[in-house]
């Protein structure tokens, strides 16, 4: 997972929204170096988006607006959707509710990409 993935996957975890994360990050008044400026809403977005290279002095603000820590962020640690305790998290919940609408090719296709994911979780947790 890189650490946009892992930014957008955050901030779906807090249940806000990119709008709500980008107005909290620029709120900080975040300096890039290369133009001394806060960065505007629309250039969070195209960050989120992978559209534009995340600038890495946003980082110690992504961390706090996230309640992380900068090096989570940066985690190669392969994370479940079911969290330490196996509780169902909100995104697991909702697809194991669309499941019985998916055809079987989807099926297939969700079953081998988990079975990918768990090999490599094995790895990862030695």
């Amino acid at each position: 997972m890189n650490v946009i993935d892992k930014i957008n996957a955050l901030i779906s975890d807090r249940q806000i929204t990119r709008r709500e994360f980008a107005k909290r990050l620029c709120a900080m008044e975040p300096r890039l170096r290369s133009t001394g400026k806060t960065p505007q809403e629309q250039s969070i977005y195209h960050y989120l988006n992978g559209q534009r290279e995340l600038k890495v002095e946003l980082i110690p603000y992504i961390a706090r607006v996230l309640d992380v820590s900068e090096s989570e962020l940066f985690s190669e640690e392969v994370e479940n959707a079911f969290g330490a305790d196996t509780a169902l998290s909100k995104e697991g919940r909702d697809i194991m509710r669309l499941l019985p609408y998916a055809p079987a090719n989807v099926i297939r296709n969700i079953k081998e990409q988990l079975e990918r994911y768990k090999k490599l979780y094995k790895e990862f947790s030695v």
